[in-house]
């Protein structure tokens, strides 16, 4: 498939400008940034309207999980990673050397890193779920600050201030 069949949209989120890229074989990236554009798209893609749809369900809170067709790009390493990456729930996380056990090599700790740094798919494929083993707020492609909201956005803590 030609580059050029891709279809691509930006949406506004809480978190910056997405960009959706995709066609019918399913979603092949969603990034983030900090650069306002003024691309923010008015007609939306037939192929990428369940995406954008779902993202602003998951937004507006009322998402845990996704249910569009997605195709990202990478090695067969990577997308075993992404697979696992899957499996972890919403409002839950795992350490990098968790998710390397669960791939049956816990030497491979900085490659399981390194795929999850490559994930294609901000949010969708949950990477910013992964910490490291001391709970720590470890690199994040999207910035620790983006990193540090979702979290809290998934696992909000129901903790009263006293003042």
């Amino acid at each position: 498939m030609k580059p050029n069949d891709l279809e691509t949209v930006y949406i506004d989120s809480p978190l910056g400008i997405t960009k959706i890229v995709g066609d019918e074989n399913g979603i092949a990236v969603i990034s983030v940034s900090d650069v306002d554009t003024n691309e923010i798209c008015k007609e939306i893609p037939a192929v990428l309207q369940d995406a954008v749809s779902q993202l602003n369900d998951y937004f507006e809170g009322k998402r845990t999980d996704f249910d569009f067709k997605i195709n990202p790009k990478g090695t067969d390493f990577q997308q075993k990673v992404w697979q696992a990456l899957l499996e972890i729930p919403f409002g839950k996380t795992c350490s990098y050397l968790d998710l390397s056990k669960k791939l049956g090599d816990v030497k491979a700790i900085r490659a399981v890193a390194s795929a999850n740094g490559k994930n294609p798919l901000w949010i969708v494929v949950p990477c910013h779920r992964v910490i490291g083993t001391d709970g720590s707020l470890t690199g994040y492609a999207g910035g620790l600050w983006r990193k540090k909201w979702l979290l809290e956005y998934e696992n909000p803590t129901n903790q009263q201030s006293l003042f």
